[in-house]
């Protein structure tokens, strides 16, 4: 064990601490006001020049060292989730409706833990710039940050984030180079028809119909358009129209999700869902209006960066303890938005399987979820060690 690790070790009680106390307060997109403060709070304290209100709750922690011209970026999320916690853990969430079920009190843990070593035990030459983001859950925090000047502000040579990774056994590090996680698209579809009586049917447009062979439509575009060894999902998750059996209604709405992991294939499942959607709804006297709402790019990690994270990630915990090459993800990040503009990587640790059990083998976005605290010194000790090889 490093002597990185080590030290961190004798500190885990602390930021195990800091973290359940975060996970009790949880914060929605753009209202982690609490969070916020302590983390600016704790970088103040240990010697960051910190900036806050990027991102609106966004805070940024620089700290400088030697002469160096590298600038390395680590980026943490903190926002929650609208769930019902059922966990009944003794730090279990006391807001109703709401709970850390990502793990990003966790991410939020391990990189403060990381900034209070690098400011005190670490050695380096150049800039760091540690970036604890909100808003990550659909609301896109990371282009907010970047909107009011992010990168401009604070620019980087490199960039990098971690996330917790259900599924595989604690401490355990996975990455990948290449398309990591896929696009998303929320997709709103405002069906106009002509209501009427439904005995008469003949004297309306009915927008139900058309919206059932909207959506049964749609499901040609996968099979059809896109390459079979390529991946896309397009999901019809809502479908809302009408209330009385002999009412033919004036409108339908339709919610999509859609999902790819190639640029191209993004573009052209934007293109081919307007074109069915609007063609369909001619073909049945209607009128159909499509609208796309908050979606994420194809989050692609840079070779250098990911190929430097591998070698970090094998000297911490061992060959036999890191996925050098996982599957991508048909979830999506905005964490995406940040590789666009600059180099970097987006890694994995595992937090539970079903060898250790408990509520970190839990998969996110459950209620019954908790990111598990043997994590941190491990994650904050690759923080520290990425730091240290980027920043020589």
């Amino acid at each position: 064990m490093s002597a990185t690790l080590l030290a961190l070790e004798a500190r885990a009680e602390v930021f195990t601490a800091l973290r359940r106390d975060i996970h009790q307060h949880p914060e929605m997109g753009f209202q982690e006001f609490r969070t916020s403060d302590l983390v600016a709070e704790r970088l103040q304290r240990w010697g960051y020049e910190v900036t806050r209100g990027l991102g609106g709750t966004g805070v940024v922690g620089q700290l400088k060292r030697g002469s160096g011209n590298r600038k390395l970026g680590l980026r943490a999320d903190m926002d929650a989730l609208p769930i019902q916690e059922t966990t009944g853990l003794p730090h279990a969430s006391c807001h109703a409706g709401m709970m850390h079920a990502c793990g990003h009190d966790g991410h939020t843990a391990m990189l403060l833990a990381a900034a209070e070593h690098l400011a005190t035990s670490a050695t380096f030459d150049g800039t760091l710039n540690l970036i604890f983001q909100p808003a990550e859950e659909s609301l896109g925090g990371a282009r907010k940050m970047m909107e009011d000047g992010l990168f401009d502000r604070f620019p980087c040579n490199a960039i990098f984030a971690m996330h917790n990774m259900p599924g595989f056994r604690p401490g355990q590090m996975l990455l990948r180079e290449g398309a990591t996680m896929a696009s998303s698209e929320n997709i709103l579809v405002n069906i106009v028809g002509k209501g009427g009586h439904g005995a008469m049917p003949h004297l309306s447009a009915d927008p139900l119909v058309a919206g059932a062979a909207i959506v049964m439509a749609l499901q040609t575009i996968v099979s059809r358009n896109v390459a079979p060894l390529q991946m896309a999902v397009i999901t019809v998750g809502s479908f809302q129209s009408g209330e009385a059996n002999n009412v033919i209604p004036q409108n339908a709405t339709l919610k999509l999700s859609v999902r790819a992991l190639d640029r191209g294939v993004r573009d052209l499942l934007r293109k081919r869902i307007v074109e069915v959607i609007e063609l369909q709804a001619q073909s049945y006297g209607v009128a159909a209006q499509v609208e796309f709402l908050q979606g994420y790019p194809v989050l692609v990690n840079s070779p250098v960066e990911t190929a430097l994270a591998r070698e970090v990630a094998v000297a911490l915990v061992g060959v036999d303890n890191v996925v050098l090459q996982t599957d991508p993800l048909t979830a999506s990040e905005d964490f995406a938005y940040m590789l666009d503009e600059v180099p970097g990587s987006y890694l994995f640790i595992g937090n539970g399987d079903a060898s250790n059990g408990g509520h970190g083998a839990c998969m996110v976005h459950n209620p019954n979820y908790d990111f598990e605290d043997r994590n941190i010194p491990v994650g904050a000790a690759f923080w520290v060690a990425l730091t240290e090889r980027f920043l020589a």
